[in-house]
């Protein structure tokens, strides 16, 4: 059941950054920019979660699960506090 749950998560973090990324590429609001960039390393995220609960069980990936979600965060606070218009 977990493999099925951590797949739904990495596909709903892919989709949320392919809707983001059209309505940016359509719109042009930067915010929909930096939002979009935080789910695809969300995406990142997700798919090393799978990686390392799944495929590689005797591989420790947690510090570059940590450092992906770090960025994803990162990033969005950083486009948050660009755009403060």
């Amino acid at each position: 059941m977990g493999p099925l749950i951590y797949s739904l998560c990495a596909l709903t973090s892919l989709a949320c950054c392919v809707l983001l990324w059209r309505a940016y590429a359509s719109s042009g609001a930067r915010l929909l920019f930096w939002s979009s960039a935080c789910f695809a390393l969300l995406t990142l995220n997700n798919t090393l979660l799978i990686f390392d609960k799944v495929v590689y069980p005797d591989v420790d990936l947690r510090l570059w699960r940590l450092l992906a979600a770090l960025c994803a965060v990162c990033l969005l606070l950083f486009g948050l506090i660009w755009e403060e218009e």
